[in-house]
């Protein structure tokens, strides 16, 4: 089976959000992929195995190190290009991909290389932010939502203040919910709309960040299409590698655009 491993929402290698990516012939144990996906140690290890039916040429699936997921944004990018990348897919035909538990995506590639991804919008509902929140955060949440995917949102005073968010990990990862989304509205003068970070506390190994997060754009769209008045916008997610995600609203989907980059390319034997 091929192995790669991709760099998502980036146009240069070692930045944006690393991948796996295992390009199947056939169905997996699921068991097997979980181990694999321990062994990879990326935040997320894409599954993709052709299938035949109406509404999707491929099976997709996402693993973190400890669970499978519903949804994941950088991974299914990674999967697109390594499909792509390899020319088991046309460059000018759309990946429909058929998931277990988020219908089917659509990804398709442009002119220019930008791969184009069709998710479902997840905006946030206003709630009462956890009384540890702010502890965890060493910051003042001024506004605090919550998802479908029961991620917490919450808005912060300016992008400086994303930047230099230092959360308690301790804290934080005691917090209920799948992860944390932290966001602010971009500086002046900035080529961004806005700014974010992503924590996912026991979802992900080391300090517990994403590095750029598909899935929460989802919500970060929405959110800041409302506030600012766009159909049409650029989140910067400010972790230390970063990556750049287009936003496009339409209705009850939203529109991500990115970029990746192939840094691995191997066989995986066991």
């Amino acid at each position: 089976m091929k192995m790669l491993v991709v760099d998502a929402f980036t146009d240069r290698p070692f930045a944006g959000n690393p991948a796996g990516v295992c390009l199947l012939e056939r169905p997996a144990d699921p068991a097997w992929m979980q181990r694999v996906a321990a062994e990879m140690r990326h935040s997320e290890t894409a599954f993709v195995r052709p299938i035949e039916g109406p509404d999707a040429d491929y099976e997709l699936r996402w693993f973190t190190p400890v669970i499978e997921v519903a949804l994941c944004g950088h991974a299914t990018l990674a999967g697109a290009h390594a499909l792509y990348g390899t020319g088991a897919v046309p460059a000018d035909r759309p990946i429909r991909f058929q998931t277990l538990r988020s219908g089917v995506l659509t990804v398709t590639r442009e002119a220019d290389g930008g791969l184009v991804m069709d998710f479902p919008a997840n905006p946030p509902a206003e709630v009462q932010p956890p009384d540890d929140l702010g502890e965890a955060l060493r910051t003042t949440p001024f506004w605090t939502g919550r998802t479908a995917q029961n991620d917490l949102f919450v808005l912060v005073a300016d992008e400086e203040a994303v930047r230099k968010l230092e959360p308690d990990n301790a804290i934080l990862s005691g917090v209920e919910a799948r992860g944390v989304i932290v966001t602010a509205k971009a500086d002046p003068g900035q080529e961004h709309d806005f700014v974010s970070r992503f924590f996912g506390g026991g979802l992900l190994l080391g300090d517990g960040e994403d590095p750029v997060t598909g899935s929460a754009h989802c919500a970060l769209g929405p959110y800041w299409g409302q506030e600012l008045g766009k159909d049409v916008l650029t989140g910067f997610q400010a972790s230390e590698r970063g990556g750049t995600v287009g936003v496009t609203l339409r209705g009850d989907r939203v529109i991500l655009t990115g970029r990746a980059v192939t840094v691995l390319e191997g066989e995986f034997t066991a």
